[in-house]
Order: C-alpha cells, then sequence, then structure tokens
C-alpha cells in the first residue's frame, strides 16, 4: 500500500509547534473524564529575559524547565480518506500540518505553591 505524504505549506511556511514534556501523571478532576478537549492543565510561562527558561503552574504545584531542541525534527500529521475515481476504494493521504523542532522539558520535582495566608 502506497500512502502519499503532502505538504501544501511549504518549507517556510508549516506551523511551529513544540512539545511540552512532562514526567509522572497528570489527574483530572472526575468531572472531567471522557472530556478533555479544551481542559485547562496549567499555565506555560516564560520570562522576558530568557526564552530557553520555562514555568509551568498546575493547580499548587510549579515546576522549572527549559526549551530543548530536538535532534532530528519530527512532522504532525493529518490523515485524509479520498474516494478514488470509479470505485469504492478509498486512497490514503497523510497531510503535514505542522512541524516540531524543539520540546521544553521538565525534569525536576514540582515546587509547592502556598498562599499568604496567617
Amino acid at each position: 500500500m502506497e500512502i502519499r505524504v503532502k505538504c501544501g505549506c511549504g518549507e517556510e511556511g508549516c506551523s511551529e509547534w513544540t512539545i511540552v514534556e512532562l514526567q509522572g501523571v497528570v489527574d483530572s478532576q472526575s468531572s472531567f473524564q471522557g472530556s478533555v478537549q479544551n481542559l485547562e492543565i496549567g499555565r506555560l510561562c516564560h520570562s522576558d529575559s530568557s526564552q530557553e527558561s520555562y514555568t509551568f503552574t498546575v493547580g499548587y504545584h510549579e515546576l522549572t524547565g527549559s526549551k530543548v531542541t530536538l535532534k532530528k525534527p519530527l512532522l504532525v500529521l493529518k490523515k485524509l480518506q479520498k474516494c478514488t475515481d470509479g470505485s469504492s476504494e478509498k486512497e490514503t493521504e497523510l497531510q503535514v500540518v505542522g512541524i516540531i523542532r524543539s520540546t521544553i522539558l521538565f525534569k525536576t520535582r514540582p515546587k509547592p505553591l502556598f498562599s499568604g495566608t496567617n
């Protein structure tokens, strides 16, 4: 079976994506089970002085991470199925949606955040 990979955006036009890599498990509340679309997990920030350092706040925990360039870029693909002319067979094609060149890696233990109540 031949699967065509098609990029209509050109080398300079592909959307740039980044992977946010976490160690461990992110638990969601029971009311969100099965419905993670548009679920806010946390807040990702970077300081203006350094784009290589990031903080990720999840609930009462803060993680510090850094941006790492991947050795080999990854493609983000979308599977398309088209009906060929005059037959019921479907032709599969992969469309390039974006390219991933970096990851934000959080590999330290989270720092607990406490409110300032006395």
